[in-house]
């Protein structure tokens, strides 16, 4: 079982119940639990059924009961001690408003039990991307749609959104082109109700309420009820239970949206047919539209054209004979079935397809222009107050993570009311550049949160060149993360709740070829930033049904560290001592292992100072301040996995004390002297030498020198113009 309650100190650092300091290092569990046992997979094209979004259930997600020891045996082996788990609001309250899957829930409590006994801490995390399976993604129930006047059945003619099981060859569907829903009607319509309905559609009112009350009222009595269940019939809460995260990668919507008739400067992501806020209107009334259509650019989206798309009268909104009763919500007259709801606003006219007010969007009540800063101050601000006060009704001890929409600046809470001792800032990071072109760069990447930060002239400033420079590149970016966190919410811990590589990097080749040399690389640059910062994290992801083919079965991603039932073990010697490597990751069906798997502290008896593992040299190194823990039982821990540090053939070196190693467990106890101290683990086996690159890889490598070619001359030539002015 996890050690006991865990506290946070002066100085932010968590700490368990013999004083030491915890680091929390652990996974997202599972990528399946985005979808319905009746929805296998986004790469099947849906039938009727699929509408029936009352009559589902999430039970054996996210796997059958009888299986967890053994995928949690597998997770305990990369040395992880913490869960990030991953369930939907739809999984809860899919049958109706106020309609609770007791099912589910009583699966759910199966699951925790069992992750107890294997001695995992956990925090749960509402999970939602795109708001819906029904515009794309995960999270929210189909009746919320209804709620907000909206059809999903006509989401696809309508381009409200692009759904992969959808698209007529779901297989074929372009990579990285879910998070384009984010921009079209259904998302940008939804998350500005949510977030902002009190103050962009005022006159949208069911059950007496605004319709962002509505929702967030429905999404916290749904947590409450969850959580108060889990409570009362276990004794996993503050022990294993160690908290609850506010909503998955919440997004802003249209609040700040400058001009309805042009693309937002917030919308960094173009691909496809790719309609203006105010041609999605358009469309979304059954009106054709004439839209811009881009692709994936060297260093930006590129317009390739236009196309011209007609719904043919079909609408993305329900008409105005729904039976709106199905679900007992009484609607406001004012709230008219079968038109735009921003028409109804006055934001556009329905009869001339023109904009009435083209900034409707822009700027809060009181004016202030509502960028990330002022979207975060207002109304992340409002959902958290409404969390935090729903949260500390059930429990005042458990932990509440913070989670801001990705990448943007946190709010200042920390003088706020609705913050305590026991909160946690949890913000996400990827590497921009490696997810959009599935490749990873050993020549050139981009800071892009310096450029969202506004710390760069133009962008190509931004671009960082060579392999020391990218590794502090992103290291640096998390870093100031952490940072902005310390300044916002306060001196309390962070934790990466999400992040990681994907491994179907440079067209699935290491999947023919064994060579994960570039995954490799990628998840160690991830790793020694993480190490680096001393951020706690938890890793995107484990899926226990990725396949090669598949990855992990939703919008064509493929994060999984685990992929079922294939060898792609890498290529070896025939020393035995070497090839230990790759047995283990055979067994365990892993991917990417050497880099993942790394050892860190689990508990140290005085203050974290630094930690490091250089993967390539098969070396850790931890630097603290101790606390003398000669004659103590409990002294500092280092998880040490088999998959980095094999068998029992390695060497420790420490600045004083003794050590054991718990070859069982995998961890090494130090108990040493007070003050600053040292530890250092050198593994006496090789690990496997990467190999060199395939044809292909180097044809895409040879991609890489062009792209770094374009990249050193644009800085040249912006060089040049800054020395011409």
């Amino acid at each position: 079982m996890p050690a006991g309650y865990l506290q946070v100190d002066k100085t932010g650092a968590i700490k368990d119940e013999n004083n030491r300091e915890i680091i929390l290092r652990g996974i997202n569990l599972d990528g399946g639990s985005k979808l319905p046992v009746q929805q296998t997979s986004f790469f099947e094209k849906v039938d009727d059924s699929y509408w029936d979004g009352d009559n589902i259930s999430f039970v054996n997600r996210p796997f059958l009961l009888e299986d967890a020891p053994t995928h949690f045996a597998k997770l305990k082996s990369y040395g992880f001690n913490t869960i990030r788990y991953v369930f939907t609001w739809e999984a809860l309250e899919h049958k109706g408003p106020g309609i609770y899957d007791d099912e589910f829930i009583d699966f759910t409590i199966k699951v925790l039990k069992i992750l107890d006994e294997f001695g995992f801490y956990v925090f749960m995390d509402p999970h939602q991307d795109n708001w819906s399976r029904y515009s794309g993604g995960s999270g929210a129930p189909l009746w919320t749609y209804y709620a907000m006047g909206l059809d999903p059945r006509a989401f696809e003619t309508t381009q409200a959104c692009l759904v992969q099981s959808h698209h007529e060859d779901p297989e074929s569907y372009p990579k990285m082109f879910w998070p384009t829903n984010y921009a079209r009607l259904a998302c940008q319509t939804a998350f500005t109700l949510f977030n902002a309905g009190l103050d962009f559609a005022p006159n949208a009112i069911i059950d007496g309420k605004n319709i962002e009350l509505y929702l967030q009222d429905h999404l916290l009595d749904a947590l409450s009820y969850f959580y108060r269940r889990i409570m009362n019939e276990t004794d996993l809460m503050n022990r294993t239970i160690i908290g609850v995260e506010t909503l998955n990668e919440l997004n802003r919507g249209l609040v700040g949206h400058e001009d309805i008739s042009k693309h937002s400067i917030h919308m960094h992501l173009k691909l496809g047919v790719t309609p203006t806020a105010l041609e999605g209107m358009i469309l979304g009334m059954g009106k054709p539209c004439e839209v811009e259509v881009y692709k994936f650019g060297r260093l930006r989206p590129k317009l390739v054209g236009k196309k011209l798309i007609d719904p043919k009268g079909v609408t993305a909104w329900l008409p105005k004979d729904y039976d709106d009763t199905r679900y007992g919500w009484k609607r406001d007259p004012k709230w008219k079935l079968g038109e735009c709801i921003w028409a109804q606003h006055g934001v556009w006219d329905i009869e001339t397809n023109k904009p009435l007010k083209l900034d409707y969007f822009k700027y809060a009540p009181d004016g202030r222009f509502a960028d990330d800063t002022t979207f975060n101050t207002i109304y992340f601000t409002r959902y958290w107050e409404r969390f935090y006060i729903a949260m500390r009704k059930i429990d005042k001890e458990m932990f509440l993570f913070c989670q801001p929409p990705t990448m943007s600046v946190p709010p200042k809470l920390k003088d706020s009311p609705y913050m305590d001792s026991r909160i946690i800032y949890a913000p996400h990071y990827y590497d921009g550049l490696t997810m959009v072109q599935k490749h990873w760069s050993t020549l050139w990447n981009v800071d892009v949160l310096g450029i969202l930060r506004g710390r760069y002239l133009a962008p190509p400033f931004a671009i960082k060149l060579g392999e020391n420079a990218i590794r502090e590149c992103i290291s640096s970016q998390v870093t100031a993360m952490r940072e902005e966190g310390r300044e916002n919410i306060g001196i309390t811990p962070c934790f990466m709740s999400e992040t990681g590589m994907p491994f179907d990097l440079d067209d699935k080749s290491a999947y023919k070829t064994g060579n994960y040399s570039s995954q490799i690389k990628a998840w160690d640059t991830l790793g020694h930033a993480l190490e680096k910062s001393k951020i706690h994290h938890t890793l995107w992801v484990y899926s226990a049904q990725n396949s090669h083919r598949f990855g992990d079965y939703w919008n064509g991603e493929d994060f999984s560290i685990y992929s079922h039932g294939h060898d792609h073990a890498l290529e070896h010697g025939d020393d035995d001592d070497v090839d230990h490597h790759i047995k283990v990751s055979k067994a365990h069906a892993t991917r990417a292992d050497r880099a993942i798997a790394r050892p860190f502290p689990l508990t140290v008896s005085g203050a974290l100072k630094t930690y490091k593992f250089h993967m390539e040299k098969g070396v850790f190194h931890l630097h603290i301040d101790g606390l003398d823990c000669l004659e103590s039982k409990k002294g500092t821990e280092i998880a040490l996995p088999a998959f980095s540090f094999p068998k029992n053939n390695f060497n420790i070196k420490v600045t004083s004390g003794r050590y054991e190693f718990n070859s069982e467990e995998r961890v090494v106890v130090w108990w040493h002297g007070a003050g600053d101290q040292e530890l250092e683990i050198e593994s006496t086996l090789l690990p496997p030498p990467i190999k060199a690159p395939t044809l292909r890889e180097k044809l895409k490598q040879n991609e890489d020198q062009v792209n770094y070619f374009v990249v050193m001359l644009t800085l040249a030539l912006l060089l040049l113009s800054l020395v011409i002015v």
